[in-house]
């Protein structure tokens, strides 16, 4: 089978790549010809990207990108009108594909291949990574103009929605969302962002971290530094406790990182920002640590994310803030955290209090944690859904099914 992966937000390609797309096209590609395009722009650096070093089994095309400054600015969106055209014109020029597998963010690039599959009736699988606009509203949150001004992003939206021929996605929440305007599809498969826990552990007993000063804690946050992440909220339940004992670990970087730590001294709080480091390296700084913290800010519309399954795999208790009901129930339901009230920052900090001082706890919630992992985000069960959505009547499918994964 021919098979079109189109996924415009890539990780680096490297030897250490955990990204989505990545893994499948190359479990794809063991019985398949597999080709990913995606863009020459890297979202994460905002540069334009070097050749990969890595070598893989697939075939990788990059398609132009202007690029652009920052996450919400004008220039995005023009830059994203342009590789979506690029995109039209790739599909337009190569041979036709068996299956075009389609993640979504972006919209223009998924929209113009959504078209160009039900006009030569290829078979148009969409994976559902975010749920825009409604995550830019956030941002832009003005009663009527907000409305008005994501309008047609709604519209690609559910111009694209609509033509799949089989919905995935990281969340029951976004699979939903796709649902609502789609009348081919009765269900969408679900299937958490994920890692393999295979590497987790290998990167994780590989990058040995110097050891902690005696009854230190460590509390891990790793991910995007951005308006969506409630940081500050954290900073002050640490300030609160006035335990130096505690040090916040901050794992990544974006566009609030100067502003969280500028915050963190300010508070007094030791925390030390690692800035983006390689997925190996992560892994080893997250595994030394004891408590992991999910800080969502108030109505983001993130669901379940790519630390979700990170924070699961160490093995580690979590304290989180998150609104969503679907990871909130998620922690509930596997007893691996606490969730505490959005903004509230006494009450995540009598969390962390409880945790930090309850060796005992953290190790049965860790040991949840780790169970969860195994049996909802480890890519070497769950990703084999992905392959009968991609391919109907794969072998994996009812087996997932019978053992309720």
């Amino acid at each position: 089978m021919d098979i079109l992966i189109i996924s415009h937000f890539c990780m680096d390609f490297s030897k250490s790549d955990n990204g989505r797309f990545v893994y499948l096209a190359n479990m794809m590609s063991q019985d398949n010809d597999v080709e990913l395009v995606t863009s020459d722009f890297f979202h994460a650096t905002k540069k334009h990207r070097n050749k990969p070093a890595a070598q893989w089994p697939f075939k990788i095309t990059f398609l132009h990108e202007p690029g652009y400054p920052q996450n919400v600015c004008l220039k995005r969106f023009q830059s994203h009108r342009v590789w979506g055209k690029n995109v039209e014109k790739y599909l337009l020029s190569r041979k036709e594909p068996d299956v075009v597998y389609c993640a979504v963010p972006s919209l223009t690039g998924p929209n113009l291949a959504a078209r160009y599959c039900e006009k030569k009736h290829i078979r148009f699988v969409v994976d559902v990574q975010d749920i825009w606009p409604e995550a830019f509203k956030m941002v832009f949150n003005i009663p009527l103009v907000s409305q008005i001004v994501f309008l047609p992003f709604t519209a690609l939206a559910n111009g694209i929605y609509k033509r799949a021929d089989a919905i995935c996605a990281v969340s029951d929440t976004y699979g939903k969302r796709a649902l609502r305007v789609n009348q081919k599809c009765k269900k969408a498969t679900t299937v958490y962002l994920g890692t393999k826990l295979e590497i987790f552990d290998y990167y994780a007993a590989k990058n040995p971290v110097l050891k902690k000063e005696t009854g230190e804690i460590w509390l891990a946050y790793c991910g995007t530094l951005g308006a969506s992440y409630d940081l500050a909220c954290v900073i002050d339940a640490i300030a609160y406790l006035k335990n130096e004992k505690i040090r916040f670990l901050v794992m990544g970087d974006g566009p609030q990182r100067g502003a969280f730590e500028a915050y963190a001294k300010k508070k007094g709080v030791r925390a030390a920002f690692t800035g983006r480091i390689p997925y190996d390296k992560m892994c080893g700084l997250l595994a030394a640590c004891d408590i992991t913290v999910n800080a969502i800010a108030h109505l983001a519309a993130q669901s379940i994310i790519n630390k979700h399954a990170d924070y699961a795999a160490s093995g580690l208790p979590v304290v989180s803030t998150q609104e969503n009901k679907e990871y909130q129930e998620l922690i509930e339901r596997y007893a691996m955290g606490f969730t505490c009230s959005n903004g509230d920052y006494i009450e995540l900090a009598e969390k962390i209090k409880e945790l930090a001082g309850n060796r005992q706890l953290r190790r049965k919630m860790g040991n949840n944690a780790r169970k969860c992992a195994e049996e909802k985000f480890d890519r070497e069960i769950v990703y084999r859904l992905l392959k009968e959505q991609i391919l109907p009547g794969s072998d994996m499918g009812g087996v997932l099914r019978a053992n309720k994964i």
